[in-house]
């Protein structure tokens, strides 16, 4: 029998397509019934007119339909992705703008800080909704998660459902690939054991055929002023705590103290290495911008004259670098496959963290089981930045179930980067200006003051 796969918010266009193409490469998946659920039906059309145009060029016998309903989709379903945002760029363009009133200027905003943490009480009503109709509707299937912010949204969907569920990141196989590349040698052959927080967790060994890369990676950060700069904050980290950490600097200079506390520092070490945007304000615009060109950019790929080129044809079939279509497959009954989700701390996975904290570290996927494995602990001196964070995320998703105004409060106000800027009195201020402004998206709030 073909395996149902469903994709929730399939508006994600390239995201989409991307996973469909790579999960059809599978001889368990090639002949799947892919279902695209979007609450945008124009979002949608596009959605299956691309994905119908991978189908049609890899020759599979895959079934493709697309609904706005999506409690008929999820019935019977094997796996379930989602991909959702709630709000559009004028509700959570806020959870930057508010803050950088007030001297907080935030990056992107989307995984922690208050505008993560925004994001996060706007959207843990609706995964939660999710996982209901999947435990009403498909409970044997697996549910994966790309959406931001992902550890506050695998914890809330971990402590009150009873969905298998895990969240994905591309960043902890995206800079092992980068450092492997800054090492000299080949990625394949890399082997590293990873842990801690998402977008916050450490390489905790990166070896190659047993032997040690750091000390070559260290020199490498040091002496290579292109490597250094590519990426400036993160190579700051490692010099000063001697572990690499996952996603890039652009994110990471939101989750510290250390470097956008002041403009002269957002100068030096935030605006050319960061492999992202240089600021917020580009990034807003980077998103209108897409809002009024992506139809245009969807029907040039569709339309696009190499798909009738055979070579390039299956260059674009070839699977990529996200782990989601390995980990359906090995839960169908596949190969075996190891990758680094995020999973509630159960059983000290991460010794020194808090135990009801989300973390990010090793998950084996095997046929309808997933196995978190244990990384000990972290070493000492990134515990405290690691350790805080996780806290604040926990106090957010208690703020979100609880719809605890106060304790949306004091997740804000323990965040590194607020506390460095801001008095207790002026986060106060502002967390309010902004449960004023997200009113509207937060039904489970009876109150709106701190």
């Amino acid at each position: 029998m073909s395996a149902k796969v469903v994709f929730i918010g399939a508006g994600s266009l390239g995201f989409t397509r991307g996973l469909v193409r790579d999960i059809l490469t599978f001889p368990t998946l090639h002949d799947a019934h892919i279902v695209l659920v979007d609450i945008d039906p124009e979002r949608l059309r596009m959605a299956k007119a691309s994905c119908a145009r991978v189908i049609s060029a890899g020759k599979y016998p895959a079934r493709l339909t697309a609904t706005t309903d999506r409690k008929k989709a999820l019935a019977g379903a094997d796996a379930v992705l989602t991909t959702i945002l709630c709000g559009d760029v004028d509700t959570w363009q806020h959870d930057i703008l508010i803050p950088r009133e007030y001297g907080v200027d935030i990056n992107v905003g989307d995984t922690r800080g208050p505008s993560g943490i925004f994001r996060a009480l706007r959207t843990i009503p609706e995964m939660i909704a999710i996982c209901r109709d999947i435990e009403a509707l498909c409970p044997d299937a697996l549910m994966l998660n790309y959406t931001n912010p992902m550890a506050m949204l695998c914890q809330a969907m971990q402590k009150t459902t009873a969905v298998n569920v895990t969240g994905l990141c591309h960043s902890v196989q995206g800079t092992a690939r980068m450092l492997a590349g800054w090492a000299g040698v080949p990625y394949e052959e890399v082997d590293y054991v990873c842990g801690g927080i998402n977008h916050l967790a450490w390489y905790l060994s990166f070896t190659h055929k047993g032997r040690d890369l750091y000390p070559a990676l260290r020199r490498k950060v040091r002496e290579d002023a292109a490597v250094y700069n590519a990426e400036q904050v993160r190579n700051e980290l490692f010099l000063a705590f001697d572990y690499y950490v996952t996603e890039s600097s652009g994110h990471n200079s939101e989750y510290n103290w250390w470097f956008r506390k002041r403009p002269e520092l957002i100068e030096k070490y935030c605006t050319h290495g960061t492999n992202w945007n240089p600021g917020h304000h580009a990034y807003i615009l980077n998103e209108y911008r897409k809002r009024t060109h992506w139809k245009q950019d969807v029907r040039k790929w569709i339309d696009n004259p190499d798909w009738d080129v055979p070579a390039k044809r299956k260059a674009m079939l070839k699977r990529g670098e996200e782990y989601a279509s390995s980990i359906i497959d090995a839960w169908l009954g596949g190969d075996l496959f190891r990758f680094n989700g995020n999973v509630l701390n159960t059983g000290n996975l991460v010794g020194n963290l808090p135990a009801d904290c989300c973390v990010e570290v090793p998950v084996l996927a095997s046929r309808r089981k997933m196995q978190p494995i244990a990384v000990g602990d972290l070493p000492r001196q990134v515990v405290p930045l690691t350790s805080l964070n996780a806290t604040c995320e926990t106090l957010a998703v208690e703020a979100a179930l609880e719809g605890d105004p106060r304790k949306v409060y004091q997740a804000v106000a323990s965040d590194p980067l607020t506390a460095a800027v801001l008095s207790l009195a002026e986060i106060r201020d502002m967390v309010n200006a902004m449960l004023a402004k997200n009113k509207p998206h937060l039904p489970q709030f009876k109150r709106f003051k701190a």
